[in-house]
């Protein structure tokens, strides 16, 4: 009985954490298209995020001495990477697309089994990433010749390359005493993520008085503080807490099932608050992305080790459930 209500209660905050993420992309768009650059949009959500997960980072203050590496790693890779690549790519092809090209992400930490570990890869995870890559190629719709912006999609696979380097870094997680404890990696991770996108982005030149008006959506005026409030609290902090403590409830398969959720929601969230329609083979080639996305992660033939292992990738936006872009 107690097992059961567990497993609810994980299924639940992954249906949250799933929710939070989808949605990112959504409250991005506006605030990019009423004129702040994707890397100033970037730089507010992880450096907000990074203000109120600071308590937690004085918590495990010691992990800096003792996992500096894998806190960089994440940092660089997992937060700076993912999401600067994924609100870049929304600048300029459909979020919806822009989430589904990061899903080859699967597929493409198997590449990374297969060629730089030299282990074998089973038919099915194989199957799976030419699934993928199929279904892709319906989403971008190659028979016409690429309909969306060539450098959007190279971003969106840039995304999907740093979630490849959430997933080897999820290898290094640790054993025994020695286990990072996922919160406190989070915690460093949007925190380093921060510095660097400060250097990069340099918010001293963001056109700040946006912020005090209101963004597109749609038709509709929204108050730009109002969606950057979302992107920080909901589709960063609580979308990042609740998958990670949903998968320690429940299986990595079972949340990498839940996690395909976040690419359905952020294209109907796209669809209803942005008017973003997809063709019907585009919608076909989605779910055959998350399909073949879905076969290559759970037949994959060893699970990264360690607390940090949420069955895939990361938030993305974008993300620490399986699948997740941190988005």
């Amino acid at each position: 009985m107690h097992a059961s209500r567990g497993r609810s209660v994980g299924l639940g905050l992954a249906l949250a954490s799933a929710f939070a993420f989808g949605g990112s992309g959504v409250a991005a768009k506006p605030l990019i298209e009423a004129g702040l650059d994707p890397l100033h949009v970037v730089w507010l959500r992880v450096t907000g995020a990074a203000l109120v997960m600071l308590p937690v980072a004085w918590r495990h203050r010691r992990l800096v001495l003792r996992r500096p590496a894998l806190l960089a790693g994440f940092g660089l890779l997992a937060v700076a990477g993912v999401q600067a690549c994924y609100f870049a790519s929304i600048s300029r092809i459909p979020v919806g697309v822009a989430l589904l090209v990061e899903y080859l992400a699967p597929a493409l930490v198997l590449g990374w089994v297969r060629f730089v570990q030299r282990r074998a890869v089973s038919r099915a995870a194989a199957a799976g990433v030419v699934l993928a890559v199929a279904g892709l190629a319906c989403v971008v719709e190659v028979w016409s010749g690429l309909s969306f912006d060539a450098v959007g999609l190279l971003l969106a696979l840039g995304a999907a390359c740093c979630q490849v380097g959430y997933f080897v870094l999820s290898d290094q997680g640790g054993e025994g005493e020695d286990t990072a404890d996922p919160l406190g990696v989070i915690a460093y991770g949007l925190l380093i993520g921060s510095l660097v996108l400060t250097a990069v982005a340099r918010p001293w030149t963001m056109r700040w008085p946006v912020l005090a008006g209101s963004a597109d959506m749609n038709g509709s005026q929204v108050p730009a503080a109002l969606l950057l409030c979302w992107i920080v609290l909901i589709a960063t902090v609580i979308a990042y807490v609740t998958g990670v403590v949903s998968v320690r409830r429940l299986s990595p398969q079972v949340a990498g099932v839940v996690a395909c959720l976040e690419a359905v929601l952020a294209t109907v969230f796209a669809w209803i608050l942005l008017g973003e329609h997809l063709s019907a083979p585009q919608i076909v080639g989605g779910a055959v992305v998350l399909t073949g996305a879905f076969i290559a992660q759970s037949a994959a033939p060893k699970a990264p080790s360690g607390p940090l292992v949420s069955g895939g990738s990361v938030p993305a936006e974008g993300e620490l459930s399986a699948g997740h872009s941190a988005a």
